[in-house]
């Protein structure tokens, strides 16, 4: 398909910015990511005590304000950071051991999380900093830091990581696990025009009718939500002490943004850390999760569910990210929405989540392929070997009061040696 003027050629059923879609295409479009987003972003505020409906709505906020920042380039959804579940539990449990109040992880003990906020502000700020580092140094220095050797087991390991996350909810009925897989398989395959391009829409929607008909879904709190709310806001408190123990854990997820915008550049084959820019990108999310945090919001992040979906429908038009962060904002102010999307069992959503996580390591696989790494050298094994094992392994690194684990370890690991092994190969 060709168009004029702004309309861009249609390559390999990739539906790329500039490529005309209707409005109702775009919407449905922009709800299919919703839908994908949405039990991750609200698992992080379940596990932490913090409100669902201020995670929606600064999710939503924080993806139009990275799009600002980042001149509507990147394809990008910004979801609830794990990444900082950790500190927010111990910031709140510090909080309330201080002030003698009883705490269990997952209390919404406002004055802990308040200050556990306070420390997430000021971790935003940390990614302005790397921000200006990129700015100055130029990224072609930054990005001698991540060849493909490094890149291309980074992105693996951000979607085999995702691999137990999504076992572990299909695990709850399989039945319907594998009705929802075998559908978004067959509409990718076999679909035709736009049906082609909504194969997780089209498998949550059958995943439900089954659900639904199997007397698997629980309509009671869709039935007691209320139309319209607005969502409880809470200002950030600042202190120190908890400052120390949550900001430094910017430094890890640095290192997975640079990861994320990586994956999907290489998902849409956009040098997406050029055009609009690692420094870009950083601001964008670092202000994002500051102004997510001073209101009562988790940090955000980059989703790698929503680059599942990009790899999966081709559709890498940004404006339906954008679409998707309007849903997301609509759903913070009406409880029945919300409370219909959460009733979809986890099941449903597990069985997609198998084909969307392995998505993301397949275009790792990709990375590595199509720049054809030789791993004929023991350098490029090494470097291979040691960022998936220390990223999949569940190895920690703590240095006084900043742990470093998972990806953001075999990340660093694998920058490391790439540029302390000779190549001589």
């Amino acid at each position: 398909m060709t168009g004029n003027g702004k309309n861009k050629t249609v390559d390999n059923g990739i539906i790329s910015e500039g490529v005309a879609l209707g409005t109702g295409k775009k919407m449905v479009l922009g709800l299919q990511h919703t839908f994908t987003m949405f039990g991750a972003t609200v698992l992080v505020p379940i596990i932490t005590g913090m409100n669902i409906s201020v995670a929606l709505f600064m999710a939503g906020i924080g993806t139009l304000f990275f799009h600002l920042v980042t001149q509507r380039k990147a394809p990008i959804f910004l979801g609830s950071s794990f990444a900082f579940i950790p500190p927010i539990l111990a910031a709140a449990a510090a909080a309330a051991a201080r002030n003698g109040v009883p705490y269990e992880a997952g209390d919404a003990y406002a004055e802990g999380l308040a200050y556990a906020q306070g420390g997430i502000v000021i971790a935003g700020l940390v990614y302005l900093v790397m921000a200006g580092l990129v700015y100055l140094f130029g990224h072609e220095r930054v990005l001698s830091f991540f060849p493909p050797v490094v890149t291309g087991p980074i992105i693996m390991t951000i979607g085999l990581l995702l691999a137990p996350t999504a076992i572990d909810m299909a695990s709850g009925n399989w039945f319907l696990a594998m009705v929802a897989l075998v559908t978004v398989a067959l509409v990718s395959i076999f679909g035709k025009g736009f049906v082609k391009v909504l194969p997780v829409l089209i498998g949550l929607f059958v995943g439900y009718i089954v659900s639904a008909l199997t007397g698997n879904v629980d309509f009671t709190p869709f039935a007691e939500a209320g139309w319209f709310g607005i969502p409880p806001f809470q200002v950030a408190r600042f202190d120190m002490d908890i400052i120390m123990m949550v900001a430094p854990v910017a430094v890890v997820t640095v290192v997975e943004h640079i990861g994320d915008v990586l994956a999907v550049g290489a998902t849409v084959k956009k040098e997406l850390v050029l055009d609009p820019g690692l420094s870009r990108t950083l601001v964008g999310d670092g202000l994002a999760t500051s102004i997510s945090a001073m209101f009562g919001g988790p940090a955000n992040t980059t989703y790698s569910e929503n680059t599942g979906v990009l790899a999966l429908t081709k559709v890498h038009n940004p404006v339906v990210m954008r679409i998707a962060a309007c849903f997301a904002i609509v759903l913070s102010v009406v409880p029945k929405l919300g409370a219909f999307i959460s009733s979809i069992p986890t099941p449903v959503v597990g069985g997609i989540s198998i084909i969307l996580f392995g998505m993301i390591a397949a275009v790792g696989v990709r990375t590595v392929v199509e720049s054809a790494v030789d791993f004929s050298k023991s350098r490029n094994l090494i470097i291979a070997a040691v960022i998936l094992v220390l990223g999949l392994g569940g190895a920690t690194l703590s240095i006084g009061r900043i742990s470093i684990s998972g990806m953001a370890l075999g990340a660093i690991a694998g920058i490391i040696l790439n540029k302390v092994l000779p190549d001589k190969e």
